[in-house]
């Protein structure tokens, strides 16, 4: 899927996309742009890589505004949310894509803030701005998604614990989104070629990836689930309000 949105068909839209100064957020974005979307490159200390993506886009014609926010600090989010309302006036589709806690040097609960209060206290910021036909679309892993009946390597379950804690909480509020006129969706990949999870997971238990490129039979690279996060926000949304995204043998299927 190497352009998941006809040329022209996010035109006037705008949209969000967290955590998107790199790697699957920023390509993402790109899909987004050259669909015609006003976008919104939010970074927390990657400022250069975001400035460079928005020039890009606007050399091509692109309309895009950087905006840095720390999601974990309820001030930076709601500075956030009025840079984006001053600057578009709305949102039509929100991505949840920023997520972590394998970082180094954080505390214990650094993974459930950022993957579940964090989530939450960014769409409670955005949802003023979403109106009627809106989308929301949380970006997760199938070792998050299936964390409950699916064990995963050690080194990652505090981050599917939390994932999954933050899909939750999103989930329980699909009445309340739906009232509003606003859709949810989650995408569900599989671990992605060339990110930074894929990198510090490999580090930390070295063969896990090419373990799971085997069990899988082949993985994703960032472009490809980029691709996927993309039409997601505009194709119709799939049974449980999931999309998945390469295998799911090995987590009972769907």
């Amino acid at each position: 899927m190497s352009h998941p949105l006809a040329p022209g068909s996010l035109e006037g839209k705008n949209v969000l996309v967290t955590g998107s100064s790199r790697g699957i957020g920023a390509d993402t974005v790109r899909y987004f742009a050259a669909a015609g979307a006003n976008v919104v490159i939010n970074f927390r200390n990657k400022e250069a890589r975001a400035i460079k993506l928005a020039d890009q886009i606007r050399s091509e014609g692109g309309t895009a505004l950087t905006v840095g926010a720390d999601l974990t600090d309820a001030d930076s989010v709601a500075a956030m949310a009025a840079t984006i309302a001053e600057a578009y006036g709305s949102l039509d589709i929100l991505v949840l894509n920023a997520s972590g806690g394998m970082e180094s040097g954080m505390a214990e609960d650094y993974a459930m803030v950022l993957n579940r209060d964090a989530q939450v206290r960014v769409v409670d910021a955005m949802l003023p701005l979403l109106g009627r036909g809106s989308r929301i679309v949380f970006v997760t892993s199938h070792q998050a998604h299936f964390i409950h009946s699916t064990p995963t390597m050690p080194e990652y379950e505090p981050v599917a614990r939390s994932k999954r804690a933050g899909e939750d909480a999103l989930r329980g509020r699909v009445e309340e989104f739906e009232a509003a006129g606003i859709e949810f969706v989650v995408v569900s990949g599989d671990m992605i070629e060339g990110t930074i999870t894929a990198t510090l997971l490999e580090r930390a238990n070295p063969g896990a990836i090419s373990a799971r490129k085997e069990a899988a039979g082949r993985l994703f690279n960032v472009s490809e689930f980029a691709a996927e996060v993309a039409a997601a926000a505009v194709e119709p949304i799939g049974a449980d309000h999931t999309r998945y995204v390469g295998d799911v043998s090995d987590f009972g299927g769907h």
